[in-house]
């Protein structure tokens, strides 16, 4: 809507500190381009420019802050400041923050908070970290069953100013037990005279507090929700999540297996806000662990050590043959992991999956294998640096690439199953961890299939 928000205009009115202009400008901004304002303008400028805003669209601004910005606001501001854009924060989001400062600050913080909103930022702080109660809020509207849609309407008239949203409203009976949702355009299509059960038919989807925040993704993505019901194990209403909260979810943990997937722990910050003694760090463990098993590829090397030595010629296709098993098996796991991941494929459904590319696997095998003898043919008719044999060779090569590709590809695929079968994350069989467990397995059939069709010529 604003294009680039930091425009000439804005700069020059910020850097003269015209502040009764900026305040009637800022006035008409959503609080989404208000946060990207903010986070784009250096340090010195974002708590003049935040303290202009009016108290409820700062605090529905500092929401949409990233962490970072948040903590230097804090910093900048005053107690009382702060603990005004505290208390105005929606719950959910104020818990994001809180969960990400260290504890003595969080503590600190609470006591700003009225006994209120205290004991709601204590409630979802209790929950486990990365639970479903921790991304709730209790900021909805929840009606009776018996009441007249003209007395709901007065209901969300008087009470929905602060609540989260009104897209959904929740329907609990007189001991707080969820018992329907019903979309808002339902009340205002309705008869005024009508009782909310007329409108009901039971059939609703909730979240429990203590399910992986995960389980929101999926469900949201299969029923098409701006906010879904939590409750407790006996059913009660505690609290909602809505759809936003959950797109940071899936943001995350997408994140969090892409990193996985490239042999690198995950980042809990911004890559340029990572410090340098921690992205090492999380970097050469991975790199350790991938080290200790290429050194495995040298020990089988050596174990083939006078195979070499009497056909030097097979060592020019190692880099291939082992590139081409590791390449496939990273396909194979990168498209695996995120099948599971999405919901495309269960544990259960591995035997049509191994099926599937075990197929695959022998079809991408046999056009490497093409190419690797067309090109072993084509060098031999201009050169003679494969020798007399160099049909045995082509072949050699042509079926070692066959097997190592199949093999790279079951080990691929199939290790992620296995992984998520024993309770792990299965983003952790990531590309360059495949890829290494190929390698040596993929040598030791190069080398066999060498030695059963070269035996006698030239080993």
């Amino acid at each position: 809507m604003y294009g680039n928000l930091l425009q000439p205009e804005i700069k020059h009115l910020i850097d003269s500190r015209d502040f009764n202009t900026l305040r009637e400008v800022f006035g008409e901004w959503p609080p989404p381009d208000l946060g990207q304002l903010i986070s784009e303008i250096p340090e010195y400028d974002q708590a003049i420019v935040f303290r202009l805003l009016p108290r409820e669209l700062a605090a529905r601004t500092f929401e949409y802050l990233q962490l970072e910005t948040q903590k230097t606001l804090m910093k900048a501001m005053g107690q009382k400041e702060v603990a005004t854009v505290l208390n105005d924060m929606s719950p959910d989001d104020r818990t994001a923050l809180l969960e990400e400062l260290p504890a003595d600050v969080t503590k600190q913080l609470l006591e700003l908070l009225s006994p209120e909103e205290r004991k709601t930022a204590v409630t979802l702080l209790g929950y486990p970290e990365n639970t479903i109660g921790r991304r709730m809020t209790p900021d909805y509207i929840a009606v009776r069953e018996e009441w007249k849609i003209s007395h709901v309407l007065e209901y969300i008239r008087e009470n929905g100013r602060d609540r989260e949203t009104l897209e959904m409203i929740f329907v609990t009976d007189t001991h707080g037990k969820l018992i329907d949702d019903i979309r808002i355009r339902e009340f205002l299509l309705a008869p005024l005279d009508v009782q909310v059960k007329e409108l009901m038919n039971y059939n609703f989807v909730s979240l429990k507090a203590f399910d992986d925040q995960e389980a929101a993704v999926k469900v949201f993505k299969e029923h098409d929700r701006i906010a879904l019901p939590v409750t407790d194990n006996a059913g009660q209403l505690i609290g909602i999540v809505t759809v936003d909260d959950v797109m940071d979810v899936a943001e995350e943990e997408a994140t969090e297996d892409i990193h996985k997937l490239g042999g690198v722990e995950a980042l809990e910050e911004p890559y340029l806000k990572v410090s340098l003694g921690s992205m090492i760090r999380k970097r050469a463990s991975w790199l350790v662990v991938l080290f200790f098993g290429e050194m495995l590829t040298a020990s089988a090397m050596g174990f083939f050590e006078e195979e070499i030595a009497r056909a030097v010629v097979l060592a020019l296709f190692v880099p291939l043959i082992i590139s081409s098993g590791g390449n496939s098996g990273s396909q194979a796991a990168s498209l695996v992991i995120r099948a599971l991941a999405v919901g495309d494929v269960g544990l259960r459904e591995w035997w049509k999956v191994l099926k599937r590319e075990a197929f695959v696997g022998i079809m991408l095998g046999l056009i490497l294998a093409g190419v690797g003898f067309l090109r072993i043919s084509v060098w031999s008719v201009f050169s003679d640096i494969y020798g007399p044999h160099w049909f045995l060779i082509a072949v050699t090569v042509s079926c070692a690439l066959v097997g190592v590709v199949l093999w790279g590809i079951l080990i691929g695929s199939m290790l992620p199953f296995i992984l998520k079968r024993l309770g792990a994350d299965p983003a952790t069989s990531s590309a360059p961890f495949v890829a290494t467990l190929v390698d040596v397995t993929g040598l030791v059939i190069y080398f066999s299939v060498g030695y059963i069709l070269l035996h006698g010529t030239l080993l």
